[in-house]
């Protein structure tokens, strides 16, 4: 095991974009950081630094990140997160759908800067880490809508498979409609049925190639 970051550095992880894991910092922090293998530098102009999978895991810790994942987040101030089902907001606003196409817009350049050929067709590393979210930004993006505290809108919830989510959303047609926003945003879907209460619902994970 390597040391802990600095107070110093855990500043600078906790204070990158959340959705890019881009950073902002001295030189001597951002180095520090690639050195200790928690952040990388672009090799295109400009030079940016961005969170490594293991930089993610510092920012998120002491919290794991699957009880993060199975229960209803909000966005706490001045952090973006994508609404799953279940939470208690009100509709979302213009201010909502500009942030959440914002956040959208970013995660598809993450998806060009560390996927292999700049595909974006596909999911990236930042979102096998981060299925839940991923997948509720794919559909909040696409303006589907989520479940409140009752009634009909799409849940995301973690499930015990790898690198899957489970989809609910009681009316049909907007499953369907989930699970092809899903499909589309590189992510391989199928439909099926709780056997105990005959529920469909959709299982989906990140598409590989």
């Amino acid at each position: 095991m390597t040391r802990p970051p600095t107070a110093a550095q855990r500043r600078v992880i906790e204070a990158a974009d959340p959705v890019t894991g881009r950073l902002k910092g001295t030189e001597a922090q951002l180095a520090s950081l690639v050195k200790r293998g928690l952040a990388f530098r672009h090799p295109r102009p400009p030079h940016d630094h961005f969170l490594t999978p293991a930089g993610h895991r510092i920012r998120e810790t002491p919290e794991p990140v699957a009880a993060v994942e199975a229960t209803p987040v909000a966005a706490e101030a001045g952090v973006f997160a994508a609404r799953i089902g279940g939470e208690e907001t009100a509709a979302p606003g213009p201010a909502r759908i500009r942030e959440v196409h914002s956040a959208w817009q970013g995660l598809l350049e993450l998806r060009r800067m560390t996927n292999p050929h700049g595909a974006v067709d596909r999911p990236c590393g930042w979102e096998r880490t981060h299925l839940v979210q991923a997948a509720a930004l794919a559909l909040e993006a696409a303006g589907h809508r989520p479940a409140g505290a009752e009634g009909g809108g799409y849940r995301v919830r973690a499930t015990p498979q790898p690198e899957a989510v489970a989809v609910r959303e009681p009316d049909p047609g907007a499953l369907r409609a989930c699970a092809a926003t899903l499909e589309k945003a590189g992510w391989q879907v199928g439909e099926h049925t709780e056997p105990r209460t005959g529920v469909r619902y959709v299982l989906a994970s990140p598409r590989r190639v």
